[in-house]
C-alpha cells in the first residue's frame, strides 16, 4: 500500500510544479480516503487556504456525496465572489469521486 500512496503523491508533485493559485483564481484542491472527501482552495502566493469542506453529516453513496460536496463548495466560493479556479486532482484519477466531485463545482457555476 504505501508504494501506492508514493506513486500519487509523486503524481501530485508533477501537477503542482505546473499550477499555481492566487486570490483571484484559487486553486481546488482535492484529497480523497478511503471513506470521506476534502476539497479546498488555496492561494498559493499567501500560502492560505481560502475555503475548506468536508463531507461531514452528509448521507448516500460516495459519488453522490461527492457531487453535493462540490456544490457546497461553489456555494461558498460565490459567497466569497470567486468565479474561477484552477483544479488540482491530487494525484487521483480524474474518475469517480473526484470527477464528481469536479462535476458538482460546475453545476455550482464556478469556472475551470
Amino acid at each position: 500500500m504505501l508504494e501506492k500512496q508514493e506513486k500519487r503523491i509523486k503524481r501530485h508533485r508533477k501537477i503542482r510544479a505546473k499550477i499555481k493559485g492566487d486570490l483571484s483564481v484559487p486553486r481546488l484542491c482535492v484529497f480523497r480516503s478511503n471513506n470521506h472527501i476534502y476539497a479546498q482552495l488555496i492561494n498559493d502566493e499567501q500560502k492560505k487556504t481560502i475555503i475548506s469542506i468536508s463531507d461531514e453529516g452528509l448521507k448516500g453513496k460516495k459519488q453522490e456525496i461527492a457531487k453535493q460536496v462540490g456544490i457546497n463548495l461553489a456555494e461558498k466560493a460565490k459567497e466569497n465572489k470567486i468565479e474561477k479556479v484552477v483544479f488540482d486532482r491530487g494525484g487521483y484519477k480524474y474518475h469517480g469521486r473526484v470527477k464528481a466531485l469536479a462535476e458538482g463545482v460546475r453545476e455550482g457555476g464556478i469556472k475551470f
